[in-house]
């Protein structure tokens, strides 16, 4: 299992990224809405991994598009942090890969389009490639 660390630019949240395959196979999507594009966010995940978050600082949660996912954003820096939503009792989500400490080993990024996607059609796409994610934050988000 290959891991790898990183962290929002003021370090006030730490990440922990565990993934099967080595971090050269991976290429981030990067989302084409305004919110990502206009961030440079390209998100990494596989849902046979998994994310740890660890908050010093808070996090602050924001909602785009559908409304269904949760943007972790660094209270004091402002970085996105992931993207995550809760369903069926497990936070599952997708890191920024832009954090990692290895980031710069990923594949070239792929463009995706998730607001062409039905509400119905992100959760199941989300469910498939998405990955598990605990959080360790003193607000409870989770």
């Amino acid at each position: 299992m290959f891991t790898s660390h990183g962290a929002c630019s003021c370090a006030g949240v730490k990440v922990r990224i565990r993934l099967p395959d080595p971090i050269e196979q991976y290429s981030p999507r990067a989302c084409d809405c305004d919110f990502c594009i206009a961030r440079g966010i390209a998100y990494l995940s596989d849902p046979r991994g998994s994310l740890d978050i660890d908050c010093i600082e808070p996090i602050e949660i924001q909602r785009q598009g559908s409304n269904q996912a949760d943007f972790l954003t660094c209270a004091t820096c402002h970085t996105v942090i992931a993207v995550s939503v809760k369903l069926e009792g497990k936070l599952i989500g997708a890191l920024n890969s832009s954090l990692l400490s290895h980031h710069q080993q990923l594949q070239s990024a792929t463009q995706v389009s998730p607001k062409l996607l039905m509400p119905k059609d992100k959760l199941e796409r989300w469910q498939s490639v998405w990955l598990k994610m605990t959080i360790n934050d003193s607000s409870n988000y989770v």
